[in-house]
């Protein structure tokens, strides 16, 4: 029999034992492991940049889980950056390649949002000739330029939306895994470590290649891509805390003597010694008991992101062949679950509540311009791909450097945050423009344009443009556009102009020219109308012309006069081209009415039509088919010179140089095929060919009688600067045309 003493210690041993149990029960796992688990060395994982070789990052990561190495602080740089910031913010390897392969590269590199969700007004912009560059201009005259090729608008987007479930969280201690994105400061030229602030805008400021990204401002910084001033963050990483790094080299190498042959090996050549120089300072700072990984990635390239696959399973190999390092950080199977329980649960993935909708706008127009083009109800999910759509749009108004989102917090509720940054280089912009072209007979024809734009005068985004053209047809002009609501339904637009243009007539259509007329015209243009979404716009408005009839070549006798001619007229116009320079699908469509009357201020009376439609349709493997027909006509009455038709020139007769004939009456049907083809990087390039019938008449029943039958061959080139396009015309009775333009497109 026990004593009372002896029985009295057991209870209370007993006792303790069912309390610890009882505390190991309700205790989190990662608390009961704590003891042991505070005795390991902490682990930090250093990521460095290099592009699209940074797909690498992921397959170590798969390795170390697989070892169960546990991760505590992670830092990196540029692509690493990328990488890094995902698998923080709760990703798994899996879902990190994933998210790379399903990627479309072309499309996230490229800010334009698809042509048929620009706005209408925009897509009028390229009607004229004038290129696509426009730099802006400061109120002094002085030139400015973006800071990048590309905004990264719709990178950012991408990079939101694998962030969205951490949106709201502000301090990068506080993600699964504590985090640190490297950029440089282009102020200074020093590096800069972002440990709060937004992440994506933090991934994105660390991956901004100079020159290439457009440099990302936070807090009043504008920084640049960290490789250039600490590509493989190992010092920062410590500095977090880590005992020992585990370091990834993915950085390109040198080029060879033989690679360096043209200014871009140079460029590159450069931009690797840049970056190659501080990684060497900062390998030359591992230990022993570190771990430098450096996969072998052949001749992927940092441009090669269709091949990150490829470059996930390369950077898995390279780990595993350090896999006798990493075994002595491998935790036993009870401690590594312990590890991954303290990170916490993998954010919630689902669609939250948006409570409400806030704005951020520092550019000129209102807030409505923006808030009415969001369809996101509040008290309803967030909608991610509407939402998305709803940007595209609002950035295709071309308004805003960026347009973003945040989720964020605010009295207990979230809610969405869309910031629109006014372009740095706006809101004045210069267009320059060239056409040229000649034909056999020792015709040449250019115009060289230059305009002037200015967005966003008030709320509703009104906006004034002018215009100079010298060359064969001189002109100067000026427009007002102001749209009367937020989603600019409804508009007023005016227009003055002074040009000259010639027009000549022919015998019929055949070669011997009778004349050619100089005929000097000033404008003025009062219109309204509606806009159908980015579908297109109806108009109705009031024309006034008066000037000058003179014979510049041809036989006395011809008429000289003074005109005045006043018209009313309407519009409908619909555009769903993806591609107004070499579209590859869609259509557009155009019909013009116009009624000249004296009771309008005119000298005579006659009514006109114009109908212009095209389509076009890709048969696969980069073959393009596209077919369109165009007519003019005077429908009753008589149009002087000045108001005739004019055809020739490419798809329109191409055996004749542009807007070389003339008539009352005028049309075309066009027939046209191209291929792409990539012979040379940088630009897409097509070859084709056209077969066109049409000419031109006096009256409206001999419209289609004895017509022409013309044809093409041409090269062309979707450049930075405009399209360019390089060929010759041919047409029946001996016409043959030769043609460059660069700024004209192939629709009409």
């Amino acid at each position: 029999m026990l004593c009372r003493c002896c029985l009295l210690n057991r209870c209370i041993h007993w006792s303790l034992a069912v309390l610890l149990c009882l505390a190991a029960y309700c205790m989190p796992a990662a608390q009961v492991l704590a003891g042991d688990d505070a005795q390991r060395p902490r682990i930090g994982l250093a990521l460095s940049g290099g592009g699209a070789r940074g797909a690498a990052h992921v397959g170590v990561l798969r390795v170390l889980e697989a070892q169960r190495i546990p991760v505590d602080y992670i830092a990196g740089t540029s692509m690493g950056s990328i990488v890094g910031g995902l698998y923080a913010s709760g990703l798994a390897p899996d879902d990190i390649e994933d998210a790379l392969a399903a990627m479309d590269w072309e499309h996230i590199f490229s800010d334009d949002p698809p042509r048929q969700e620009r706005s209408f007004r925009r897509k009028r912009d390229d009607d004229l000739y004038l290129i696509k560059a426009k730099p802006g201009i400061s109120d002094d005259g002085e030139l400015k330029f973006p800071t990048g090729a590309i905004q990264g608008q719709k990178f950012d987007l991408a990079l939101r939306q694998l962030t969205l479930p951490v949106s709201t969280e502000t301090d990068f201690d506080n993600l699964r895994i504590p985090f640190r994105a490297v950029a440089s400061d282009l102020g200074n030229g020093q590096s800069v470590v972002l440990s709060s602030g937004d992440l994506a805008t933090a991934m994105r400021a660390s991956m901004a290649v100079p020159g290439a990204f457009a440099a990302t401002e936070i807090d009043g910084k504008l920084l640049v891509d960290g490789g250039i001033t600490n590509n493989i963050p190992i010092d920062v990483v410590r500095s977090m805390g880590a005992d020992i790094v585990i370091a990834v080299d993915i950085s390109s190498p040198y080029l060879s003597a033989e690679e360096v042959e043209d200014v871009f090996g140079i460029t590159a050549q450069l931009t690797n010694m840049l970056t190659r120089s501080n990684a060497d300072r900062q390998i030359a700072t591992l230990t022993d008991q570190d771990i430098l990984i450096v996969p072998d990635l052949a001749d992927i390239t940092s441009a090669d992101f269709e091949r990150s696959v490829e470059a996930v399973a390369l950077g898995e190999k390279a780990a595993g062949r350090h896999r006798d390092e990493l075994a002595r950080l491998s935790l036993a199977p009870d401690a590594y679950r312990g590890y991954r329980l303290a990170l916490g649960e993998t954010p919630d993935r689902a669609s939250p509540v948006v409570h409400f909708i806030d704005i951020e706008n520092d550019s000129g127009v209102g807030d409505s311009l923006i808030r009415e083009r969001l369809h996101q109800p509040v008290g309803g999910p967030l909608d991610r791909d509407r939402l998305e759509r709803d940007i595209g749009n609002i950035y295709g108004l071309e308004l805003f450097q960026t347009v973003e989102y945040d989720l964020v917090e605010k009295d207990g509720l979230t809610g969405l945050l869309v910031r629109a940054r006014a372009r740095r280089w706006g809101p004045n912009y210069l267009q320059l423009g060239l056409t040229l072209s000649g034909n056999e007979e020792g015709d040449s024809f250019y115009n060289l344009g230059f305009g002037y734009l200015r967005t966003g005068i008030n709320e509703y985004g009104g906006e004034i443009r002018t215009r100079l053209q010298v060359g064969r047809e001189p002109l100067v002009s000026a427009e007002w556009y102001q749209p009367l609501d937020p989603l600019s339904r409804y508009f007023v637009n005016a227009q003055v102009a002074a040009k000259e243009q010639i027009v000549s007539f022919y015998d019929g259509q055949n070669p011997e020219r009778l004349a050619d007329f100089v005929v000097d015209e000033a404008l003025l243009e009062l219109a309204m109308g509606r806009e159908f979404g980015v579908y297109g716009e109806g108009r109705l408005g009031y024309r006034y012309l008066t000037g000058d009839v003179e014979l510049q070549t041809g036989t006395p006798g011809w008429p000289e006069f003074d005109f005045d001619t006043g018209e009313l007229f309407a519009r409908i116009y619909l555009d769903r081209l993806d591609n107004f320079y070499f579209p590859q699908s869609g259509w557009l469509g155009r019909i013009d009415y116009a009624a000249a009357r004296e009771a309008y201020g005119g000298d005579g009376d006659f009514d006109q039509v114009e109908l212009y439609g095209t389509g076009f349709y890709p048969l696969g493997n980069g073959h393009i088919a596209g077919i369109g027909g165009w007519l003019g006509t005077t429908l009753d009455g008589e149009a002087s010179i000045q108001d005739r038709f004019r055809l020739g020139g490419l798809l329109s007769l191409s055996g004749f140089a542009s807007n070389q004939l003339s008539g009352e009456q005028a049309g075309v049907l066009t027939a046209v095929y191209y291929r792409r083809f990539d012979p040379l990087p940088y630009f897409q390039w097509y070859l084709g060919g056209s077969t066109e019938y049409g000419g031109v008449w006096e009256d409206k029943q001999d419209i289609g009688d004895d017509g022409l039958f013309a044809g093409s061959l041409f090269l062309g080139a979707d450049t930075p600067i405009g399209p360019v396009y390089l060929g010759v015309g041919l047409a029946e009775g001996g016409h043959r045309a030769v043609f460059f333009n660069l700024g004209r497109t192939l629709v009409r």
